[in-house]
């Protein structure tokens, strides 16, 4: 049984990664975070503290607890590479 949604490990995590790859905001920013040293905690805290953005434009918290933050956090170093 594949327990994955569109290759990712669970709705929330494919959902906070749509968003950050495909909206150029966030995009920067979460390539800005890793070049930083920072990781998906700190980009959620970020969106947070300073844009007042708790979740993705579709409703999921930043900070869910099934976001999966090791593959979040892979995303965001692939992006920053480019």
């Amino acid at each position: 049984m594949n327990n994955t949604y569109n290759g990712w490990a669970n709705y929330e995590t494919w959902n906070v990664s749509l968003w950050m790859s495909n909206d150029e905001g966030l995009y920067e920013l979460a390539k800005d975070t890793v070049r930083d040293g920072g990781t998906y905690g700190e980009f959620c805290n970020i969106m947070r503290d300073v844009y007042k953005m708790t979740e993705t434009p579709d409703g999921v918290s930043w900070t869910d607890v099934n976001v999966n933050g090791l593959e979040v956090n892979e995303m965001m170093e692939e992006l920053a590479a480019d």
